[in-house]
């Protein structure tokens, strides 16, 4: 099994950002999407991550310039942000994304996500954001800002529903370049069927090909945001890392 990574886009007025823990207000802009996007996609990208954080928080929406970037790039894109009923899915899947990520509304409206998961099928992951509170697993909505119920109880529901993809980031490792949340991961992909994508933390080649080490387990991916933005290695390193690593794991 191959291990992919996604290079991430996160935007925010038009502009590429990072936030620091998913926190609004603290977003570091990296400039134009456009140009971070062809980047990945000349390192060797084969998807792309591309968030709209305005419509996540509910405060607007760059679905028009998205959707361009999504017409203009050769590869794989999967969005996210917003996505909270039939209208806002089909303008999403209406751009040639391959896949669509749903946070918020999965917690929100569980009925009409399980109908999607059934109609779409592996076109939708779920995307589970959590954090850690008085020691349990708690899942984070609307821009990460309220409480989802507890993370077990939501990956039980929802494998039985049949969700094929998991995106699971732990909320204090995004953006703060801390290392991934290794065990969750493995125990999220132990509960469920599904392949699980990992969020969150990266900071290191290092983080990268040890996450790619449980690629057997369904954790089969990796977002990777600020670390790029931030030069500690290229896409193109940590592609070559990762094709290495499978080399010697006879992956």
């Amino acid at each position: 099994m191959d291990f992919t990574l996604l290079p991430a886009v996160d935007v925010v007025d038009g502009q590429a950002v990072r936030l620091d823990q998913g926190e609004a207000g603290t977003e570091k802009v990296y400039g134009a999407p456009l140009e971070a996007a062809l980047q990945w996609q000349e390192q060797g990208a084969q998807w792309l991550h591309f968030v709209d954080l305005d419509a996540a928080f509910g405060r607007g929406s760059n679905h028009e310039m998205m959707a361009e970037i999504t017409r203009q790039l050769d590869i794989d894109v999967e969005l996210t942000g917003g996505i909270r009923d039939d209208a806002s899915l089909e303008r999403a899947l209406g751009t040639g994304a391959r896949r669509v990520n749903i946070g918020t509304a999965a917690l929100a409206n569980p009925d009409w996500t399980v109908d999607v998961l059934k109609r779409y099928g592996d076109k939708i992951a779920l995307d589970i954001a959590v954090r850690q509170e008085d020691g349990q697993w708690r899942v984070k909505g609307n821009g990460w800002t309220t409480d989802g119920g507890d993370l077990w109880e939501t990956i039980e529901f929802f494998d039985q529903a049949g969700c094929t993809r998991f995106v699971v980031t732990d909320v204090s490792r995004d953006g703060a370049l801390t290392g991934p949340n290794v065990e969750l991961l493995r125990e999220v992909s132990a509960a469920t069927d599904a392949f699980v994508t990992a969020s969150g933390g990266i900071a290191t080649l290092a983080d990268v090909t040890s996450l790619a080490e449980f690629v057997d387990e369904g954790i089969d991916s990796a977002i990777i945001g600020k670390a790029l933005y931030e030069h500690r290695f290229t896409l193109r390193e940590a592609l070559d890392a990762v094709a290495r690593g499978g080399a010697e794991e006879g992956l």
